[in-house]
């Protein structure tokens, strides 16, 4: 995956709330343009870190995912050049389900 640092994180952590949110209201949290909010929103949603909810389907309501929260809780490994980040989530989500 190809992250957009530092926004498509700050997404992530504005989201790991728990809470639903829209591009309108995390443009404002973040004081980030509304437009690029809203092209990285459904970037997000194709990496399943995000998922679109709401009453109806394009209500433009985003909650995170759990793969969402690994990756927002692991920015750090994103950033090392010695890391494979995408094998790195899938072990992270493969230990939290072991977990379970």
């Amino acid at each position: 995956m190809k992250l957009a640092v530092p926004t498509d994180f700050d997404i992530l952590d504005a989201l790991s709330d728990g809470r639903r949110n829209t591009a309108v209201n995390l443009s404002y949290v973040l004081n980030k343009n509304r437009s690029y909010i809203n092209t990285r929103l459904p970037v997000l949603a194709d990496y399943d870190l995000l998922e679109r909810v709401g009453p109806a389907p394009n209500s433009g309501l985003y909650e995170i995912t759990e793969k969402g929260r690994v990756v927002a809780a692991n920015r750090e490994a994103y950033e090392r050049d010695d890391v494979d980040f995408d094998e790195f989530v899938a072990a992270e989500l493969d230990a939290s389900d072991d977990d379970e």
